[in-house]
């Protein structure tokens, strides 16, 4: 077994230093990949579950494939640091094009990319600590080794969410973890230049590799344009990826769509029957209502419609994601749509998760509107359960009321009658109501509060959709939305997120 080393602490050095470099490629691999699926197929927690384990598996796999290696451990480290590098580096960008061209089964392609990457990254530990071997301990070798994989894979967990992915997107952070581990590589066979006998034909390689991958690094912007560009069907904005999600602008003629995570939020054709549906049918009957909260809905159009209403004295907009209210406050064409209601001098933006910040504060609302996105996954499903309405109901004024938006009766019946369950566990008097947006189809609202609602008689502001005679008609369920039997959500086992996922899984929007 050839060990080139000779007992060189320089040589120990720059191979630990290189476990580092490659846990922490390891690690972002791992990361890209749930963080993919996780925004085109929705329900996070499934999605990293699934490909941690599937990573894992493989890494074992690579682990006891490394036994067979018998031969020139160095050549073989180099080869695999380069495979790992394009098969890891191009993964992103690969399964993203395929998902937008619908080139074949999605989940096929993105768990045979995680399995080959695993495979490959299971390899590189076990090889490097037997080229090691011989010069250390193996107590101290293990300890060394296990340190600095441990401090790579550290590294990467912090700033993959809180710099990589939010400002390189995902794309981008692929192509740049496989240029380390392409460098990783020329590194190596500049350490061992000496004892490989076929280091022309592997430096070659090295050097076409980091070709390739700086080439996608700066062609990253561009190959997201081009697989968004497949994907929706109108033409694209403002595409921009923040911490929290992936956020979409399109345009068509005169008609602006936003999409989070590529679902759509509204189309500007119809907006406003969804937002006056939300906002008027309750806060029409509070002719004492000053003081308004709006958690989530960072795009203005509710506090757009709540500002109609001349009492109003203060309106606080709690969204987690900072980067969607900074968008509706400061792109002209954003602010026309929603009447530049952020900058209003009686609104307050603050950007901080809804549960924690009700948590922190004692404030009391005439009115409160939860306008958040669908439970889709665990980190919105929370939104939705019983211990956060209990929350959200010592924020209530005694004589105030509350409106959620709880997805589609239609569509999703078990899934919105599931909400107005879990208001009614909370002790408040839920009234659900649904009206007709046609981007979304039926679309389902729930009022909740500590007396009886009555419709209003009359509405004293300009409305498009709503009027006071059709209103008592939103009231009403056909029988194909007629309630049916459910339990709450709780946040012990979050049954709504599995129920909603199911329901729209065979929905074709």
């Amino acid at each position: 077994m050839d060990n080139p080393t000779g007992g060189s602490k320089r040589l120990q050095l720059a191979l630990l230093a290189s476990v580092f470099v490659v846990a922490a490629c390891g690690l972002a691999y791992e990361l890209i990949a749930g963080a993919l699926a996780s925004y085109l197929l929705g329900d996070s927690v499934t999605q990293f579950s699934t490909v941690i384990g599937a990573y894992l598996f493989a890494m074992g796999v690579g682990s006891w494939l490394s036994k067979f290696v018998t031969r020139d451990l160095v050549g073989t480290f180099v080869k695999i640091e380069l495979a790992v590098g394009l098969v890891g580096g191009f993964a992103a960008a690969g399964l993203f094009v395929a998902f937008a061209a619908n080139a074949g089964p999605f989940r096929v392609l993105l768990y045979s990319a995680v399995f080959a990457v695993g495979v490959l990254v299971g390899l590189e530990i076990p090889l490097v600590m037997r080229i090691l071997k011989r010069d250390v301990a193996f107590n101290e070798l293990v300890a060394r080794v296990l340190s600095f994989d441990y401090l790579g894979a550290l590294a990467v967990s912090i700033l993959f969410p809180l710099l990589l992915a939010p400002h390189l997107g995902l794309v981008r952070t692929g192509f740049l973890f496989g240029l380390l581990n392409a460098l990783v590589a020329l590194w190596a066979l500049h350490l061992f230049r000496e004892q490989l006998a076929r280091r022309t034909g592997l430096l070659a390689a090295g050097l076409v590799s980091v070709f390739l991958l700086a080439g996608g690094f700066a062609g990253s912007g561009r190959i997201t344009t081009l697989a968004e560009g497949w994907i929706y069907a109108d033409d694209i904005i403002h595409a921009e990826t923040t911490p929290y999600q992936r956020v979409v602008v399109t345009r068509w003629r005169d008609d602006i769509r936003l999409f989070l995570n590529q679902n759509l939020q509204f189309s500007s054709k119809d907006e406003y029957r969804y937002h006056e549906a939300l906002v008027h049918p309750g806060l029409a009957t509070l002719p004492h209502a000053r003081r308004v909260l709006v958690l989530g809905g960072g795009d203005g159009f509710a506090v757009r419609e709540i500002l109609k209403y001349p009492q109003i004295e203060s309106v606080t907009l709690v969204d987690l994601d900072p980067a969607m209210t900074h968008l509706f406050s400061s792109a002209s064409l954003l602010r026309q749509l929603n009447g530049d209601a952020l900058n209003s001098p009686k609104v307050q933006v603050i950007n901080a998760d809804a549960a924690r910040w009700l948590e922190d504060n004692a404030a009391v609302f005439d009115f409160i509107v939860a306008d958040f996105p669908d439970p889709s996954n665990y980190s919105v499903g929370k939104l939705y359960s019983a211990p956060f309405y209990r929350l959200l109901s010592r924020h209530l004024a005694p004589h105030g009321m509350t409106v959620v938006q709880a997805t589609s009766p239609f569509y999703a019946r078990e899934s919105f009658w599931t909400v107005v369950a879990t208001l009614e566990d909370t002790g408040l008097k839920a009234t659900p109501y649904h009206a007709l947006v046609p981007s979304f189809g039926e679309w389902g609202f729930i009022l909740a509060g500590r007396e009886d609602y009555l419709p209003p008689e009359t509405y004293a502001v300009d409305l498009h959709f709503l009027t006071a005679a059709t209103t008592p008609a939103l009231f009403e369920f056909p029988a194909d939305m007629a309630r049916v039997e459910v339990e709450p959500n709780r946040l012990n086992d979050q049954r709504l997120v599995r129920i909603f996922e199911a329901e729209w899984r065979h929905v074709v929007r």
